[in-house]
């Protein structure tokens, strides 16, 4: 009888709809979908060149462009990261660029001397447009780097983020840069 009863509860709680908890509710809304082209931004180490924040200056390749103030839409992006940028320190991080892939309506033959540099590591598909949808999300048309956004990247208090920190206490009226 105690088996009957406990075999009967067991299948009446199989049969009722699974509920996801809300601890894991709360962290799957929580993730941004940017997440993994923001890994992706520093694994390629993009800041490398572009700063964490996106708005460039010099770095290994000389002179990087500013994603905040970037005209460049989604595609070009795409576009400059599986190319590069011929002539310029940009590097790509396509296995096949100017090979098998012709970049700019070009190959390593065309573009000869102005041949981008070889990224560090090459980077999938999926990774560059996951880094493009970070960049159009997080850094494009954004203004000056906050607090906020600098905890955001490194995910933790960094002394890179003090000068923010600085710059939010400054009375107002007091210029902080």
């Amino acid at each position: 009888m105690k088996l009957c009863m406990i075999l009967s509860t067991a299948a009446a709680l199989a049969l009722l709809p699974t509920v996801p908890s809300p601890l894991s509710a709360q962290s799957q809304s929580a993730a941004d979908p940017t997440d993994a082209g923001k890994a992706v931004f520093k694994r390629a180490n993009c800041m490398g060149c572009h700063k964490w924040h996106g708005n460039g200056g010099g770095g290994y390749g000389g002179d990087a462009l500013s994603l905040r103030r970037t005209e460049l839409t989604r595609e070009q992006i795409i576009e400059t990261v599986h190319c590069g940028r011929p002539g310029t320190g940009m590097p790509y991080f396509d296995r096949g660029a100017y090979d098998s892939v012709k970049c700019y309506g070009m190959n390593r033959q065309d573009v000869g001397k102005e041949m981008p540099p070889e990224g560090g590591v090459f980077l999938r598909e999926t990774d560059i447009d996951a880094a493009a949808d970070y960049v159009i999300a997080h850094i494009k048309g954004k203004g000056d780097p906050t607090l906020e956004e600098c905890a955001s990247f490194f995910s933790q208090t960094s002394k890179v983020c003090d000068i923010y920190k600085k710059a939010e206490q400054a009375p107002s009226g007091t210029p902080t840069r």
